[in-house]
């Protein structure tokens, strides 16, 4: 799928459906949302490769 906007598309249906808790749901579903999808993206990105996790364990010299 080169040149095809994915993440423009991505983004684009995140703040709909942000947009759609918020005027039916309230404040407390719109932050839940906003977090749980924050949650995904970062998730999503680990699992893709994208962003690479820190040892846990301090590095012996």
């Amino acid at each position: 799928m080169q040149g095809y906007p994915v993440w423009a598309l991505v983004g684009l249906l995140f703040g709909v459906v942000l947009g759609v808790v918020g005027a039916f749901g309230g404040l407390s579903a719109f932050l839940i949302v906003l977090v749980l999808g924050i949650v995904g993206f970062f998730v999503g990105m680990v699992l893709e490769g994208g962003v690479h996790m820190p040892q846990m364990h301090p590095r012996r010299q």
